[in-house]
């Protein structure tokens, strides 16, 4: 089972191709089991890339967990988990630049 994913050239969000578009929401990304319906949806992504919606598509390994989808590789489930981190800025203490 595989789905697949890009980033949002808008907002550099990851997203996941699904049935109504693209979707931040790994749970609504289509499932592909047929490697040619995938190589199929991949050349339509790859078309959404040239227009500069989204940034380099990709297919990725997927499991479902009850109605969940999750991706296999630790790498694409911290992805469809989003920022690991927050902003640094807005987490540093405000400096006085006068002291």
């Amino acid at each position: 089972m595989e789905i697949i994913t890009a980033n949002s050239l808008a907002d550099g969000l990851v997203v996941f191709h699904g049935a109504d578009g693209w979707t931040v929401n790994v749970d609504l990304a289509t499932i592909f089991d047929d490697k040619t319906a995938l190589a199929a949806a991949l050349e339509r992504a790859k078309a959404d890339a040239a227009l500069n919606l989204i940034v380099e598509p990709y297919p990725i390994a997927v499991a479902r967990d009850g109605a969940r989808i999750v991706p296999t590789r630790l790498r694409e489930r911290i992805r469809a988990a989003g920022p690991t981190t927050g902003n640094s800025k807005k987490a540093a203490p405000q400096h006085d630049e006068a002291a």
